[in-house]
């Protein structure tokens, strides 16, 4: 019918079925994600269900504190109310640094790795539906409402700015020595 190296990278026409196993695989825990999080608006009761969420995005941000010298000093998965919303969870760093600020802000990137993990784990070649299937649908779907950052931490991550100045920095470098060659 059509040739798939025509319309997309090479690399997903050679993985094409994994993918799409992965992207099916996914597909219940994502619309699961989005029933909870309409749901946990209506009545913080609905908190339980982010709870693995919750755990997963707060463990980034404290694990990467580690890894980046930030001192987590204080971990709490209690949602707590905050003017007219709530706060699921906190971690709370004592050494927040222009180097280690956007790395750790920025890490429940990372949660997303888990339903991607479990998806590549349980949907290989000839996979089918299982009891197990539906329990880890409702393990992974806290995962995708717990992987985008908070509003929080867009504006600690924004503490990191001289990256932004290294980068282009670095890009006009590689640009002038790599793209123009000297004479």
């Amino acid at each position: 019918m059509f040739d798939c190296a025509a319309i997309a990278p090479a690399w997903f026409c050679q993985h094409r079925e994994v993918l799409l196993n992965v992207l099916l695989y996914l597909a219940p825990s994502l619309a699961l994600a989005l029933v909870i999080r309409r749901l946990a608006a209506f009545h913080p009761f609905f908190f339980l269900f982010t709870l693995a969420g919750t755990i997963c995005h707060e463990l980034a941000h404290f694990c990467v504190g580690l890894l980046t010298g930030a001192r987590p000093a204080g971990f709490s998965v209690m949602p707590r109310r905050v003017g007219q919303s709530w706060q699921l969870g906190s971690v709370s760093l004592t050494r927040v640094r222009w180097y280690n600020a956007a790395p750790v802000a920025l890490a429940p990137f990372l949660v997303a790795a888990v339903p991607l993990a479990v998806a590549l784990w349980r949907a290989q070649p000839g996979w089918h539906f299982e009891p197990l299937d539906l329990l880890l649908a409702f393990a992974v779907a806290p995962q995708f409402l717990a992987c985008w950052p908070s509003a929080v931490d867009w504006k600690i991550a924004l503490r990191s700015w001289p990256y932004l100045v290294i980068a282009a920095l670095a890009w006009s470098a590689s640009y002038y020595t790599v793209i123009l060659p000297p004479v």
